[in-house]
């Protein structure tokens, strides 16, 4: 189908989308005018949607210097409290506050803008801060359609402006290290053969969000917001906050619950991998919360074609259950298998028996491993020899993260817009490793396997 923008809500896109092409051209955003008092280096941000993404998008980047915060945008006006006054207390300056994003760009002078509304609204207001001059962070996923990604990445290219996605684990030390050193050029793994991935959500995370009435939204400022896109009837104002406060559980609003957690660990094996799928095959289930419009829990595989042979993914998210460890990802090959997280809990590496152990034993005294401990076999009178193998060494990587997730993301992005780095994700490579996503849903309808072509990937 052919991406629609969402209603506008207060002039037409359009029209601000002219303006800023005519922006394009300018000098480059550091050289804007800074504040009266403000260091002339100081990345001038604002903030389009300010809501739980954007609560962890900012306590991420709080202890980054060089931020002048000038603005923020939402329709909600207890968030755009919440935010003034978080500026305000710990940094004791006041930031503009607006109800619509197009009139913020307008009228201020900004360099970069943080987009983190819902998922529908990441492609209109992507574009909108490109056009008007901004470098855009926006959170993942880049849209809820591929269409609406790709206009992301056709804005990026088309005003020359940084859009980086936000796939932190891209710029997490852990993952590039992991990537780098061990799998890339040490080949502990061996031949990759299989990749694991999940995350398992408890059910008393995953029950409808509800906030006090008073609070929220009215009737028409929703309306005109798009939070009835895709219904067939006249929505009621209790039914437009419920589709405003839990827009994820909606097909039009989002991509459910495989976009919204499993496209950050998607994400990662296209990554490692250096390539996209070849096939997919996806099954998913109304299993608990019979009366939404997504699947609450999704199975599914991917097959890729790689210059040592073929290797499989396969991927759970379910909201239902959080046994099994949470989330993480797992790489598996002949000589060793590596399980890594944002959590520092959830990662170990393991090596096979048959694996060189000077090899190993190499690395840990470069450095570059922690030996924790040799393998122990599971002994017992239940055990049948013939089923088991030689209990794997268990090692772990040499530190840890001492930031938040976030914020080696966020700085890699304000590095960028100083000419001092190179974005880790930019909007390109992003869609490149989310393009396979977006048709996990279908897959996992129709139950027919997807076979993937250039029309289903290109960006």
């Amino acid at each position: 189908m052919d991406f629609q923008l969402p209603n506008l809500t207060r002039r037409d896109f359009l029209a601000k989308s002219s303006l800023g092409a005519g922006m394009i051209l300018g000098a480059p955003s550091i050289l804007k005018a800074s504040a009266p008092g403000a260091p002339a280096d100081e990345i001038r941000v604002g903030f389009i949607g300010c809501g739980k993404q954007h609560e962890v998008l900012f306590n991420a980047m709080v202890n980054i210097p060089g931020i002048r915060y000038v603005a923020a945008c939402d329709i909600m006006k207890d968030r755009l409290g919440r935010t003034f006054g978080a500026i305000k207390s710990r940094f004791g300056y006041s930031i503009k506050r607006y109800l619509d994003a197009a009139d913020m760009l307008e009228k201020e002078e900004l360099d970069a803008v943080f987009v983190a509304t819902p998922d529908f609204w990441h492609a209109p207001h992507t574009v909108m801060a490109l056009e008007a001059g901004c470098d855009v962070y926006c959170e993942k996923m880049m849209s809820n359609t591929i269409e609406g990604a790709r206009s992301m990445v056709a804005a990026m290219d088309k005003t020359g402006k940084l859009c980086q996605i936000g796939h932190q684990r891209r710029s997490n030390p852990r993952y590039r290290y992991t990537l780098n050193e061990l799998i890339l050029k040490e080949k502990i793994c061996g031949q990759l053969i299989n990749m694991n991935g999940q995350w398992n959500r408890a059910l008393s995370s995953s029950q409808d969000i509800v906030s006090k009435p008073s609070i929220l939204p009215d009737a028409d400022t929703l309306r005109r917001a798009g939070f009835n896109t895709g219904a067939d009837k006249e929505l009621s104002l209790e039914e437009l906050r419920h589709r405003f406060l839990n827009w994820r559980f909606y097909k039009d609003l989002s991509g459910g619950p495989i976009s919204d957690l499993g496209a950050h660990q998607i994400d990662i094996f296209n990554w490692f991998m250096g390539s996209q799928p070849t096939s997919l095959q996806a099954s998913g289930g109304r299993s608990y919360f019979k009366d939404r419009e997504h699947f609450d829990n999704v199975m599914c595989i991917f097959d890729y074609d790689t210059p040592q042979g073929s290797a499989r993914a396969f991927y759970q998210v379910l909201t239902t259950t959080s046994a099994g460890g949470g989330y993480f990802e797992s790489f598996m090959g002949t000589e060793g298998t590596i399980e890594i997280s944002e959590r520092e809990a959830y990662s170990n590496i393991y090596k096979e028996s048959g694996a060189d152990n000077a090899k190993w034993d190499k690395l840990v005294q470069r450095g570059l491993l922690k030996k924790e401990a040799a393998g122990v076999a599971a002994g017992g009178s239940d055990a049948i020899a013939s089923y088991e193998s030689a209990p794997p060494d268990q090692y772990a990587l040499p530190g840890g993260l001492s930031k938040a997730p976030h914020q080696p993301h966020i700085e890699n992005f304000l590095s960028t817009i100083r000419g001092e780095a190179k974005l880790t994700c930019d909007a390109r490579h992003a869609l490149e490793s989310e393009a396979p996503i977006y048709w996990v849903n279908e897959a996992a309808e129709t139950r027919e396997t997807i076979h993937f072509t250039e029309e289903h990937l290109h960006t």
